[in-house]
């Protein structure tokens, strides 16, 4: 059995979630700014579909992507030249989400739904999440959003509704994060897609360890802005 939170209650100790399903810790509690905070500083993120409470999961091991180890490839470097592409940062959260929660080919629905968009919304107006875009001819085709606290970014979701848009995306927050010297980013479980892109495990032990080491830093600007050599 997890715990079921009361809106006052803390979250668990990692050690207590479950094996299986992997990482589930807790149920119930809010999607206020305070609570996502509080869980993304020890690891710990919602994640529940429409029909469920709010489920918090800190699985082990962790995906993770170091901004140095992304892996661009050949044709990946060749789409962050192209001059039809442009990025943007933090122009379009709410439609990123939006693009994030539209079903994918061979699914019925995703995961994010109204009360997360919200949440992730407020968080965004405070300066916490951050979106960021591809677009081509005045249209967003791709991005991804997620929550940085310190110098760790939480990475949530990506979409593209053209050829690489989320590997884009991705390319310029990881070449970013770097220079700003982020020390992780957060790919919660393992895909193979992420694992292509440079991401690896780590225990969920190593992650904490990591965590309490980035995520008091000070915090970049609340809007982000992006360096404009970051292509090619």
């Amino acid at each position: 059995m997890i715990p079921w939170l009361g809106r006052e209650h803390a979250f668990p100790p990692l050690g207590s979630a479950l094996d299986e399903p992997n990482g589930l810790l807790a149920a119930g509690g809010d999607l206020s700014p305070g609570r996502i905070i509080a869980a993304y500083r020890r690891g710990i993120f919602p994640w529940f579909g429409d029909d469920e409470p709010i489920l918090w999961w800190s699985p082990d091991p962790r995906m993770v992507l170091y901004p140095e180890e992304l892996r661009v490839s050949r044709s990946l470097r060749k789409a962050m030249r192209r001059p039809d592409y442009e990025i943007r940062v933090d122009t379009q959260f709410r439609a990123v989400m939006e693009g994030c929660a539209r079903p994918r080919p061979g699914q019925a629905g995703t995961w994010i739904g109204a009360s997360m968009i919200k949440a992730y919304c407020a968080l965004h107006e405070r300066g916490f999440a951050h979106s960021v875009e591809t677009w081509r001819e005045g249209e967003l085709v791709g991005g991804l959003y997620g929550v940085a606290l310190g110098r760790a970014f939480f990475g949530e979701s990506m979409f593209a509704r053209a050829a690489d848009a989320s590997k884009l995306a991705l390319a310029h927050l990881a070449r970013q994060l770097e220079r700003w010297r982020f020390g992780v980013i957060d790919c919660q479980m393992r895909t193979s897609h992420m694992a292509s892109l440079g991401a690896r495990e780590i225990t969920r032990a190593q992650f904490s360890r990591l965590l309490e080491q980035l995520v008091n830093y000070p915090p970049e600007p609340a809007v982000w802005a992006f360096d404009r050599d970051l292509a090619g």
